[in-house]
């Protein structure tokens, strides 16, 4: 397990219902209803939440890698992430996508600051050998 050595940040969330309840950071910037995903809840899901975190994530660690290598990132990058909930023999399981999009960067360049931000990212990090991930650059 990789050790802490400074802290950062701390997010601090305070949740109440579950999935078909609400969530709300301390600082407030946060606060938002959650429903189970293919319900008529109007809220969003843990699920989103996750996609949303991690491709923000991603995204900067892409900026951060770009960079060190000395390379112009497009000003219309994008990242499309997918985080399917299913079940195997074991109960719930995680599956994801990210699907990044960096126009006007040659495939191999792109696939060297998208290999190299999947090292760095800490939501990469934390996914590695515990769910399937698959990143695609498109």
């Amino acid at each position: 397990m990789t050790q802490l050595e400074k802290v950062l940040y701390t997010a601090k969330t305070h949740t109440t219902g579950g999935r078909d309840g609400a969530s709300r950071s301390s600082d407030g910037r946060l606060d938002v209803k959650l429903s189970t995903p293919g319900t008529a809840g109007n809220g969003t899901n843990p699920e989103q939440l996750f996609a949303a975190g991690w491709s923000a994530c991603f995204m900067s660690a892409m900026q951060l890698a770009a960079s060190k290598m000395k390379v112009a990132l497009p000003d219309d990058r994008e990242l499309d992430a997918e985080v399917d909930l299913g079940t195997n023999e074991g109960g719930f399981v995680l599956r994801t996508r990210l699907n990044v999009k960096l126009p006007g960067l040659r495939r191999e360049v792109a696939q060297a600051v998208v290999d190299a931000a999947h090292q760095m990212c800490p939501y990469s990090k934390a996914t590695r050998g515990n769910i399937e991930v698959v990143i695609n650059v498109v």
